[in-house]
């Protein structure tokens, strides 16, 4: 079936969600169809509208959201007019959705054989042996091992990436003609995503399903999709086959998203990543909605909204000046790359044989076995390996959070293995912590002034007079402005929020900053602007950092020696370009195979040249 009389089309879409008795647009006159057998990926910032527009398919707003106008066709049935009976018979049926986290799509008190079983005792009317041989087969199909053991057990006895091949074996169920993929691999390790990317393929040949895949995850969707919408402010700002779009954008949005993205195999020496601006400004009422951030712009750009206009080569973009977007010329190389970090003799971090173990209910699990490694002053430490393999509660434990069974860690001399309020003053200034989620790290009743100088206070209480000014140099180091002092964290953005947990572990001047996937719930646009900072911060300081993420660009890209684990253990540690280039061991070469795939889809489009503003003068970053 041809994509032009697909099993699913869009037409005109725009949805509102309703707050205080206003009406806020999410989604804005979206058009698109989606063949039988064919995948597309929606790929654009938080914010963007991406799930939205999925829900909307589904019929599944919240209360205060609504279909404001237009058409959403599935095998020629507009569902937008339907109600809530006839719906039923569709989702779950023929059409289905896989969430992002899978934990929340099973029910944890009921066997996770019985939750695919219940799909056929409901649309099917099967007897409950007919439905277990059913979903057995399944079970199997979405390849979990031994089907017929695992019908009985429960969600909490397989590992994330099993739990969603159930997900994904409850939405095939019933053979949908649709399925959508919301973020469907976010949050699992990259063999399991690749694992996950496979089963994928294969299940798309075997029914031929048309596939709706939203992600963030440029690399991901070159690897899935064989078309491409992008999505900004609730707009499609252009539309395309995946490998043309990503090769030739022809919307300075496109662009922006592909140049903030950390390239394969690339690292601090050898280009400055390039965040998307952040725009001063909110665009004019009719005019581009991306204008203020716009690169490319033009005076029109403020006084005229662009259409969806045909860019050759199937493109389709949402940008009057489309043309010099595709000519803009070859990927450029930045010069203001970092050099590489001088070799030291100086060993700022020792950790000698530690062992952590965690003990519940009888039951023993070594979460981390004899590691021993050394960190130098002024270098960066990545830490990769799978979920369980150990990487956190190294970190925990080098910070003091968790207490070794057996080991030491050494820090500048001084052996620091004990609980962190334990730790003297000195030891608490030298070693600080950025976590993944900041919102949780940072206090929700404090304004970000009172975070920061508390911190100050605690931890360098003899700064008197100077530590106005080293507040205000460090809030301009992290890019924030005096205003943000005045706010609460829940005022700000994700990125701003983690600029403010980087501000503080970088108040007082720390030896050891620890990095537990400081980019890992980032947009690619932010990540691109912290890694930047964490760069320069960490020249300005001379501060050493051990950086932990499953993130395998992320962690070339900064490291300048790489340690992997596996099942506790260190299994391989050298430096970061003999371990990518030449790895030893066979864990290693699989965790790094498991990457490839991305990497290669997406080599040949490389970084979009550095445009320059036609509006004249700099754009605000």
């Amino acid at each position: 079936m041809s994509a032009s009389a697909g099993v699913l089309r869009v037409e005109g879409l725009t949805v509102e969600y309703r707050v205080g008795g206003t009406a806020f647009p999410a989604v804005r006159d979206v058009s698109f169809s989606i063949g039988s057998g064919e995948s597309m990926g929606l790929v654009g910032e938080s914010g963007s509208g991406k799930t939205t527009l999925g829900m909307a398919i589904l019929r599944y707003l919240p209360e205060n959201g609504s279909i404001a106008q237009g058409s959403i066709f599935f095998d020629g049935t507009d569902l937008v007019p339907l109600g809530r009976r006839e719906l039923s018979r569709i989702r779950g049926n023929r059409i289905a959705m896989v969430y992002q986290n899978p934990a929340s799509a099973l029910n944890p008190s009921l066997r996770a054989g019985e939750q695919i079983a219940e799909v056929y005792r409901a649309h099917l009317g099967l007897g409950r042996d007919a439905a277990r041989e059913r979903a057995e087969t399944m079970l199997d199909l979405v390849q979990i091992p031994d089907p017929h053991g695992a019908y009985d057990r429960y969600p909490h006895q397989f590992s994330g990436g099993q739990k969603q091949r159930i997900v994904i074996g409850m939405a095939l169920a019933m053979d949908p003609s649709l399925l959508i993929l919301d973020e469907p691999t976010t949050g699992l390790d990259v063999t399991v995503e690749a694992e996950i990317v496979e089963l994928f393929t294969d299940l798309r040949a075997r029914f031929d399903t048309a596939i709706l895949f939203i992600s963030h995850d440029i690399g991901l969707v070159a690897t899935v999709c064989e078309r491409v919408g992008v999505l900004y402010r609730g707009e499609m700002v252009e539309t395309g086959a995946t490998a043309a779009t990503f090769q030739r954008p022809t919307n300075p949005y496109t662009r922006g998203l592909l140049s903030c993205r950390v390239p394969p195999g690339a690292s601090k020496e050898s280009r400055r990543l390039e965040p998307l601006p952040a725009g001063s400004r909110d665009p004019e009422p009719g005019a581009c909605s991306f204008e203020p951030r716009c690169a490319f712009r033009e005076p029109r750009c403020r006084q005229e909204h662009p259409a969806l206009y045909d860019a050759g080569g199937g493109q389709r973009s949402r940008c009057f000046f489309h043309e010099t977007v595709a000519e803009a010329g070859p990927p450029a190389v930045t010069d203001v790359a970092t050099q590489p970090a001088a070799p030291s003799d100086g060993t700022l971090l020792e950790v000698r044989g530690l062992r952590k173990v965690f003990r519940s209910g009888g039951r023993e699990v070594v979460a981390v076995e004899g590691a021993d490694f050394t960190l130098a002053a002024g270098r960066i430490l990545g830490v990769v390996g799978e979920s369980g393999s150990g990487k956190t509660t190294l970190a925990r434990v080098i910070a003091g959070l968790e207490v070794p069974d057996e080991g030491r860690v050494v820090l500048a001399g001084v052996d620091v293995t004990k609980p962190a309020h334990k730790r003297t003053v000195e030891a608490r200034r030298a070693l600080q912590m950025v976590f993944q989620h900041p919102d949780g790290t940072l206090n929700p009743s404090m304004r970000i002034g009172q975070i920061l100088r508390r911190q100050m206070h605690m931890l360098s209480p003899d700064g008197g007079a100077d530590a106005e000014q080293t507040l205000a140099d460090i809030l301009k180091a992290v890019q924030l402005d005096p205003e943000h002092l005045d706010v609460r964290p829940r005022q700000l953005s994700g990125g701003q929020q983690q600029r403010v947990a980087i501000a503080r572990a970088f108040s007082t001047s720390p030896d050891l900053v620890v990095l537990d996937e400081p980019t890992s719930a980032l947009d690619v646009s932010v990540q691109a602007a912290i890694l930047n900072l964490l760069i320069d911060l960490q020249r300005r300081e001379d501060a050493s950092y051990l950086l932990i993420s499953h993130d395998l660009a992320v962690v070339r890209y900064l490291a300048d020696d790489i340690l992997v684990m596996h099942q506790g253990r260190i299994v391989e540690h050298g430096p970061a370009a003999d371990v990518f280039d030449s790895p030893q061991e066979e864990y290693t070469r699989k965790l790094l195979s498991a990457v490839t795939v991305h990497a290669g889809k997406l080599a040949s489009a490389g970084p979009p040249a550095r445009a320059q503003d036609t509006a004249g003068g700099p754009v605000r970053t």
